[in-house]
């Protein structure tokens, strides 16, 4: 199509390229990595630090991947400090033992992710997402990718089903700017605001690369539209580059399948919402309208499905929540996608 990109850097925020590429595109940490982990502000320490707190930080921003005792930890005076550092290290050392990022990744949603704060868990998934999806020409796949690790808000617009960041629609609804696609994204009873966000599209898809970390176009995913598909190309990618499996995707309108076998919910509401379905329980019309997008899923192996799915299609939904809020958690397919055990590649 003529919005393709010439594939070149994009997200660089993510800081991608701090990390070691390694076999299959996969990411390795390296010191520098983990310095921009502790350049947070939750790690940088303040003016009234104590000396053991700043000590500690230009000790691990010497040398990031340094064993730190408990007594190091507990020397801390703040309590926000020693709490904060605690659950650094710990992120840090679950990261550590694995191979890549990405087998990093897959292991702390496997084993469980309590304690991990959810910032360290979205920087990790930008950096894992952003590998998936080097080399992607589309801009509209690559627009949908920052789904898997950044919120949205959702509208519907002139027959256009928008996505916009909803870090940006907060942002430019403060500061009171008025734009392109009017009425968008508000709180559930609130009074509307317009925000200025520009419309994907053909004609200005070569831009975004260079305008990707500000996260400032909006998506429209509505039927036939071209970031419904970009979605499907999007979920493609991470799947292949995460758990080594190709899979092609299709958006669909509607599921209609009186032997509905498998589906996987890509956020809460859509679980809630295909698991009522499935089950065969009444969903009003009104929770119904807040999915967003359907897709079916079929494996290029099909060796790889559990035999009860062998030769089914598996549906993916995403939906909104009743605050128009659009929450994709890409780690719903770690638990969710019908497969045999394996060995991960590493």
């Amino acid at each position: 199509m003529s919005g393709l990109l010439s594939p070149g850097d994009f997200w660089v925020a993510s800081g991608h390229h701090l990390c070691d590429e390694m076999e299959h595109g996969r990411l390795g940490a390296t010191p520098d990595l983990w310095r921009a982990f502790l350049a947070r502000p939750e790690l940088v320490p303040p003016e009234e630090a104590c000396d053991a707190e700043r000590t500690l930080h230009a000790a691990l921003m010497e040398d990031p991947r340094q064993a730190v005792e408990p007594t190091r930890i507990a020397a801390l005076a703040d309590a926000d400090a020693r709490d904060n550092f605690t659950h650094f290290l710990r992120f840090r050392d679950r990261v550590a033992a694995q191979p890549s990022l990405e087998a990093a990744w897959l292991a702390l949603y496997r084993e469980g992710v309590t304690g991990i704060p959810p910032i360290l868990l979205q920087m990790l998934t930008h950096l894992v997402a952003r590998a998936a999806l080097e080399g992607e020409g589309d801009p509209f796949a690559l627009r949908a990718g920052e789904l898997l690790y950044r919120p949205q808000r959702a509208a519907i617009h002139q027959g256009a089903l928008l996505l916009a960041d909803e870090e940006v629609v907060e942002m430019r609804g403060r500061d009171g700017g008025f734009g392109a696609i009017g009425q968008l994204l508000t709180e559930a009873g609130a009074p509307p605001r317009e925000v200025e966000l520009d419309v994907l599209t053909e004609a200005n898809g070569p831009l975004y690369a260079g305008r990707s970390d500000a996260h400032d176009f909006a998506l429209d995913i509505a039927e036939g539209r071209d970031g419904q598909r970009g979605l499907a190309r999007a979920l493609e990618r991470f799947i292949r580059h995460i758990f080594a499996e190709e899979v092609a995707i299709r958006p669909v309108p509607v599921i209609e399948d009186s032997n509905w076998t498998w589906h996987v919910g890509l956020d809460a509401e859509a679980t809630a919402i295909a698991n009522d379905l499935w089950q065969g329980k009444k969903v009003k019309q009104e929770r119904l309208a807040r999915i967003l997008w359907l897709g079916v899923m079929e494996f290029g192996d099909a060796s790889r499905v559990l035999p009860r799915v062998a030769g089914r299609p598996v549906y993916l939904a995403l939906a909104m929540d009743a605050a128009n809020r659009v929450r994709m958690k890409p780690q719903n397919l770690v638990s969710g996608l019908p497969l045999v055990a394996k060995e991960e590649a590493a």
